[in-house]
């Protein structure tokens, strides 16, 4: 078996792709062992020192490191535990485990309705596959008095460059297409 890694705009995330999907129907976002009770190989990685959050995607894991352990220590350690899980025939998440869920955002009617549909749009089709190709997801949380607020997940939590992402990429975006954008900040 042969996992590819992916470095990510976060230096204390990376992210690891199988070859096999990792979950369907939804993402995962572990920050601690205690979450992970259902997941096999999250529970895996967490026993490894160093290791301070799992975020299963559909096709990939992130795995992010505290920022006293090195990648050059936990790298090799984190490819071998993968390739064990995936061998082993194991589900990545067992039985009954939900996805993390997806902040709804308040149910709005009328015009705020409309622009809450027209920012969920845009971030489906423009910002979340192109973070999910660094490792993580941003999810819509609510959108108030013209400011969206976003959750940030899996290698975007704790990134250095995301709120260089929220304001210059995310924030610019939603402006030039939705008017009642005022401003975008992480929930």
């Amino acid at each position: 078996m042969f996992i590819q890694t992916e470095t990510t705009p976060n230096p204390n995330a990376i992210k690891f792709i199988p070859g096999p999907a990792v979950v369907e129907g939804g993402s995962y976002d572990f920050r601690d062992a205690s979450e992970a009770a259902k997941s096999p190989i999250a529970l895996s990685l967490f026993r490894i020192d160093g290791v301070e959050g799992v975020y299963l995607g559909n096709d990939f894991v992130s795995v992010t490191k505290g920022e006293d352990a090195s990648w050059d220590v936990l790298k090799a350690r984190v490819l071998a535990t993968i390739m064990d899980h995936f061998v082993s025939g194991l589900p990545c998440v067992e039985g009954d485990a939900k996805p993390t869920p997806t902040p709804s955002g308040d149910a709005a009617s009328g015009e705020e309705g409309e622009v809450i549909t027209q920012i969920r749009e845009l971030l489906d089709e423009r910002v979340r596959p192109a973070v999910a190709m660094d490792g993580g997801d941003i999810v819509f949380d609510r959108f108030e008095d013209g400011v969206v607020y976003l959750h940030m997940r899996g290698a975007c939590s704790g990134c250095p460059s995301s709120t260089a992402t929220l304001k210059m990429g995310i924030e610019n975006m939603l402006k030039h297409f939705i008017p009642e954008v005022i401003e975008v900040r992480a929930a």
